[in-house]
C-alpha cells in the first residue's frame, strides 16, 4: 500500500483535478478524496482514471464529516490540501514531508512556499510551531502531513461545527512534534491577494458560534495542559500617593510627522476630573516629528516631550521610557502615533474604569476609520469574545484585546515592556491578566487610522513570520508561567 491518502477542498473536480494528477504522478499516493459542495455535479468523469472518492459536504472542519472520513483512513498518513487557491508542489516535495514525519516521529508537518503574483515568485516562509502556537488561524500553508496514528489518537470530540482541524492540531501537539520544513515545497497562487493590513481583521467574520467553538477547544487545550486560569481574578488597589498626576496618555512615536499632531491634539483635548498629561516618546525621529512635538511642548506644559539616550529601544522601550519618567501619572494610557481618541472623555472612562471596578488593565474597543475618519469595514472593533470568567484564557488564542489599553503604572514598574516593536502590548497584557481584574467597555472609545504609513500595512512574509514566530513565543512563556502557577 502507498503511504498517503490526500484529502483536498475544491469547488467542482474540475478545479482540482491539475493537483489531482500530480499527486498521482508522485507514486506515494494510494487514495484521493476530493470534498466539493453538495450542490455541486461531481462528473466523475472528470477524474477518469483516478482513484478518487468525492465527498459532498459544507463543514470540512465538522466532527460529522471528520469522525467517519478519518475513521476509515487505511494509510499511514493524511494529506490535507486547503484551497487557498492554485498549489503546485515540487515533484519530491510529497515525499520530503513522509520521509521528515517518519524519521522525526512527527504528528503533523508543514512546510514553506512560495507566493506567484503574475510571472514573480516570491518566498513564503511560516513560522515554526511551539507550544504557543494556540491561534486557531496559526498559518500552516496550502497543505501539511498528518499521521494517521496521531489522528486516531487525538480523539476529536463530537459537536463540532467549524474546528475540527484545530482541535486535532492541539490534541496532537500535546503528544506529539509539529514539524516545519523550513524550504519551499511548491508554488501558491493565492486566491487572497489583499494586504496584511486588509486580511488582520478577518477573524471577526466568523460567526458568533464558531468563536465560542473555538473558545472552548483552546479552553480544554489549555485545561490539558495544566494552564488553564480560573477565576475570580484580583482586584487591584493602587497607591495613593507618590505620582505627579493621576493619568498620562502614552505615546510612542517615531517618523510620523503627518499624523502625530493629530493624536497629541487629540490627547491634550480630554475632558478629565483630575490632572493629566501627555507624555510623547520621541524615538529619534528624522522627518520633523521631533521640531512639531517640541513645538506643542512649549505651548502646552500638560505635554512632555521625551527623546531616549539610547537608539536601540522598540516600542515597548519607549513605553518604558514614559513609564518610569518622573512626569508620569498613576494610570497610563495608550494612543498610537496615527490614532485618535473618538471624543473627548477616552481618558476619564478609562481612568474610571481601572479605579472604579479596581482593575489592573482596562481595554475599550476601537472603530477601524480611514484617513478623513470615516469607518470602514469591519468597523467596531470590541471584542466581545472575552467573558470575566475566561477571557485570559482565550486571549491567547485570539492574539490581541484590543484598544484603548490602559495599565496601573506601579504593576509597570514592576515588570516593564519587552523591548519590541510587535507584540509588546500584548505580552504585558497577557501577564498581567494572569493575576489582576481586567475591565472592558465595548462602545467606540478609539478611531484606528488605517494608511499606507502603518506598520502592518503590507508586511512581506518574512515579517509576518517573525510576528507570528515572536506572539507565539510570548504564548509559550505565559502557558509555562500559568502551569507553574497552577501547580504552585
Amino acid at each position: 500500500m502507498k503511504p498517503v491518502t490526500a484529502l483536498l477542498c475544491a469547488a467542482s473536480p474540475d478545479d482540482a483535478l491539475p493537483l489531482c494528477r500530480r499527486l498521482a504522478a508522485t507514486g506515494l499516493v494510494e487514495e484521493l478524496a476530493l470534498i466539493v459542495p453538495p450542490d455541486v455535479d461531481a462528473r466523475p468523469a472528470a477524474l477518469a482514471g483516478l482513484p478518487c472518492a468525492v465527498l459532498p459536504t459544507r463543514e470540512p472542519g465538522s466532527s460529522a464529516f471528520l469522525v467517519p472520513f478519518l475513521a476509515g483512513l487505511a494509510t499511514p498518513f493524511l494529506l490535507q490540501v486547503l484551497p487557498d487557491g492554485t498549489f503546485d508542489p515540487h515533484p519530491w516535495a510529497l515525499g520530503r514531508l513522509v520521509r521528515a514525519a517518519e524519521e522525526t516521529g512527527a504528528g503533523l508537518a508543514y512546510g514553506d512556499y512560495l507566493d506567484q503574483q503574475g510571472d514573480a515568485l516570491r518566498p513564503h516562509p511560516l513560522a515554526d510551531h511551539q507550544p504557543g502556537s494556540v491561534e486557531d488561524r496559526f498559518p500552516l500553508g496550502p497543505w501539511r502531513l498528518w499521521s494517521s496514528a496521531a489522528l486516531a489518537g487525538a480523539g476529536l470530540q463530537d459537536g463540532l461545527r467549524w474546528h475540527g482541524w484545530y482541535a486535532l492540531r492541539l490534541a496532537i501537539a500535546r503528544r506529539a512534534p509539529v514539524l516545519r520544513i523550513p524550504e519551499p515545497l511548491g508554488v501558491l497562487r493565492p486566491l487572497d491577494a489583499r494586504a496584511s493590513g486588509q486580511r488582520v481583521f478577518d477573524y471577526l467574520t466568523m460567526p458568533r458560534e464558531a468563536q465560542i467553538e473555538a473558545e472552548a477547544i483552546c479552553t480544554r487545550h489549555l485545561d490539558a495542559l495544566g494552564a488553564r486560569l480560573r477565576g475570580p481574578f484580583e482586584p487591584f488597589v493602587p497607591v495613593e500617593t507618590g505620582f505627579p498626576v493621576e493619568a498620562s496618555v502614552v505615546i510612542p512615536v517615531r517618523d510620523r510627522v503627518r499624523t502625530v499632531g493629530d493624536a497629541v491634539a487629540s490627547a491634550l483635548s480630554q475632558v478629565a476630573p483630575f490632572p493629566f498629561d501627555v507624555i510623547v516618546v520621541d524615538n529619534h525621529s528624522r522627518d520633523g516629528t521631533t521640531e512639531l512635538v517640541r513645538a506643542r511642548a512649549v505651548a502646552d506644559p500638560r505635554l512632555v516631550h521625551v527623546i531616549p539616550e539610547r537608539r536601540d529601544l522598540g516600542i515597548g522601550g519607549c513605553w518604558n521610557e514614559a513609564v518610569f519618567h518622573p512626569r508620569c501619572g498613576r494610570w497610563v494610557v495608550q494612543l498610537d502615533s496615527d490614532d485618535l481618541y473618538a471624543g473627548p472623555d477616552t481618558l476619564a472612562r478609562m481612568v474610571a474604569l481601572l479605579r472604579d471596578e479596581r482593575c489592573g488593565v482596562a481595554v475599550g474597543s476601537y472603530t477601524l476609520v480611514d484617513m478623513a475618519l470615516n469607518a470602514i469595514p469591519p468597523g467596531l472593533i470590541a471584542h466581545r469574545e472575552w467573558t470575566e470568567d475566561n477571557g485570559p484564557n482565550n486571549a491567547l488564542r485570539v492574539g490581541g484585546l484590543g484598544a484603548p489599553r490602559a495599565f496601573a503604572t506601579e504593576l509597570l514598574r514592576q515588570d516593564p515592556f519587552p523591548n519590541a516593536s510587535y507584540g509588546e502590548d500584548y505580552a504585558v497584557a497577557l501577564r498581567l491578566c494572569r493575576r489582576w481584574r481586567v475591565g472592558r467597555i465595548y462602545d467606540s472609545l478609539y478611531l484606528c487610522r488605517r494608511w499606507e504609513g502603518n506598520t502592518d500595512a503590507d508586511l512581506a512574509p518574512d515579517v509576518a513570520a517573525r510576528h507570528q514566530l515572536y506572539k507565539d513565543r510570548v504564548r509559550t512563556q505565559e502557558i509555562e508561567a500559568r502551569r507553574r502557577r497552577a501547580g504552585a
